[in-house]
């Protein structure tokens, strides 16, 4: 069941690239204070993710911020190598969070895992974007097609 606007921020285990290598967190500890967008992507380095959702975020992430937004993160099931190049191949930088769920693990708790298998990509997430509040879901879009409909950037400043 996908989890619902009102409902608690799973805790899940995620990684992030670091200088050192991949650094284990906790989906709460990083996501569950102050207020956070949270968007999630079917794959790193594919064409609508990379062309699209992320960069509409980090060109967006002034705008954000100045709505009250203190941590902006992209998640995806990919591992944290991924992520890492991912975000440094599109020069994100500061600006969002590049978080791995190489389990599936905050995906699957959140209701959101999509089975890709068909395409020869296993299990990913749906596109989705979230606003948490102090661990506290306040919104929630999920994409039903392919496109970027009630996730991009600007879906989420004009839901803010």
């Amino acid at each position: 069941m996908t989890i619902a606007v009102g409902e608690q921020l799973p805790d899940a285990e995620l990684r992030t690239m670091t200088a050192e290598g991949p650094k284990p967190l906790r989906s709460r500890e990083v996501l569950g204070r102050g207020k956070v967008v949270l968007f999630g992507v079917p794959g790193a380095f594919t064409p609508t993710c990379s062309d699209y959702h992320l960069p509409g975020f980090v060109l967006r992430a002034e705008e954000l911020r100045a709505q009250g937004v203190d941590t902006i993160a992209c998640v995806a099931v990919n591992d944290a190598f991924v992520m890492g190049a991912w975000g440094e191949s599109r020069g994100v930088g500061d600006e969002v969070l590049m978080l791995a769920d190489g389990n599936a693990e905050l995906t699957k708790a959140m209701g959101l895992e999509r089975d890709a298998s068909g395409a020869g990509l296993g299990l990913r997430s749906k596109r989705f974007a979230a606003v948490i509040e102090d661990g506290v879901v306040t919104h929630l879009a999920v994409e039903t097609g392919t496109g970027l409909e009630v996730s991009s950037a600007e879906a989420v400043l004009a839901a803010l």
